[in-house]
């Protein structure tokens, strides 16, 4: 019976999990006890845990790795919209496709989108991509990397199905030109789009292992869950994987680490230059 399951987190199991999830997924809890437990408890009982220490037992010893990914998708919000903080679809229109036009010799342009939720994100940048380079797209290699840690967001994104709400900040020729109806609610993305975005499980705490490096790296709203540490240790392997000239977008909320590598162009916008700029 669900009431006499004691989803009560004791001092121990919640210091256990804030290092497990720190060490593993790079995500800080700390002094997060009573939203952990918010997000937790219902979902331990309904899964017939009789407590919260049996719980992370199961998490613990689930070789298969699912439970961890069950556990993450609940800590995580994976909150977002078509058009989120506009002013970086601004800069990636105006500044960085012009730049990139010029400076792209062979016409792979690299860009990857890090914490992609459920796709909104990397849908709209080939939207944008689709829109800008027009007719001259085939003359492009234009795929986005898309990574999260979420397989369910994944999987969703994947799909491209969205609800009329998450459309509204879009322009209404676009909800036309990249969107196909399927319901009086329920609109998917043209598949012309969907198959320019390649959806990808990463951890970004894992080593940074693609196999060129990246013209545009947006990772907005992820580092809010790191700490100091982190973050720097995150800020470095992201300059690493960018070619010369290439940025970062982070979050508007976000703080950028006392020892960014990039330079900072604008509010949230990162660019790696030394003297001479290849972009």
């Amino acid at each position: 019976m669900i009431s006499n399951v004691d989803t009560g987190i004791n001092e121990l199991d919640f210091n256990k999990l804030v290092h497990f999830v720190k060490k593993g997924y790079g995500i800080d809890l700390e002094g997060k006890q009573f939203l952990v437990q918010s997000r937790l408890a219902n979902y331990i009982a309904d899964c017939g845990f009789s407590s919260f220490s049996e719980y992370l037992d199961a998490v613990f010893d689930d070789a298969s790795g699912r439970e961890v990914a069950n556990l993450i998708n609940k800590l995580t919000t994976n909150h977002t919209y078509f058009m989120r903080e506009s002013e970086h679809f601004d800069h990636f229109r105006d500044v960085f496709l012009p730049q990139a036009e010029k400076a792209v010799q062979d016409h792979d342009l690299r860009i990857w989108s890090a914490g992609c939720s459920y796709g909104n994100e990397p849908y709209n940048l080939a939207m944008c991509l689709d829109e800008y380079f027009g007719f001259n797209r085939s003359k492009w290699d234009l795929k986005i990397l898309a990574t999260d840690i979420s397989f369910n967001a994944l999987r969703q994104a994947a799909k491209g199905v969205y609800t009329e709400k998450s459309l509204e900040n879009l322009p209404e020729e676009w909800r036309e030109k990249f969107f196909d109806k399927k319901s009086h609610s329920l609109y998917q993305v043209k598949e012309r789009i969907r198959k320019n975005v390649v959806f990808k499980y990463h951890n970004l705490m894992e080593e940074i292992n693609f196999k060129k490096s990246f013209d545009l790296i947006v990772c907005r709203n992820v580092m809010i869950y790191f700490d100091d540490e982190t973050k720097s240790d995150l800020c470095r392997r992201f300059y690493n994987a960018t070619e010369e000239g290439g940025y970062l977008y982070i979050g508007h909320a976000e703080s950028a680490p006392f020892d960014m590598p990039y330079v900072r162009e604008k509010p949230a916008v990162y660019r790696k230059k030394t003297e001479v700029s290849s972009l």
